[in-house]
């Protein structure tokens, strides 16, 4: 008897794969030395984060992938330390 996947199991493999691959066109688009490939890469990287957009959404609906909200001390100290990396790169 061959066990059949359910909705949840394949929309979770499905933002697997939509992680992976914006991961993938995220380290190529940094390794490209021809602007036009690298703008074409990054338009694919777009479409492909909209996907995983889509997918973590619909998860998000049926309570498949639930997510705390941050508190505003997590929130104000991540801001604080990405700004401050973000002043010394300058």
């Amino acid at each position: 008897m061959q066990k059949r996947l359910q909705d949840q199991d394949i929309v979770t493999d499905m933002l697997a794969s939509q992680k992976q691959t914006t991961a993938e066109f995220n380290l190529f688009a940094n390794e490209c030395s021809c602007p036009n490939l690298k703008r074409d890469v990054l338009n694919i990287y777009n479409e492909e984060q909209g996907l995983q957009t889509n997918v973590f959404e619909t998860m998000q609906q049926h309570g498949w992938y639930p997510v705390k909200p941050a508190q505003q001390q997590m929130v104000s100290e991540a801001r604080s330390k990405f700004e401050g990396i973000s002043q010394q790169l300058c």
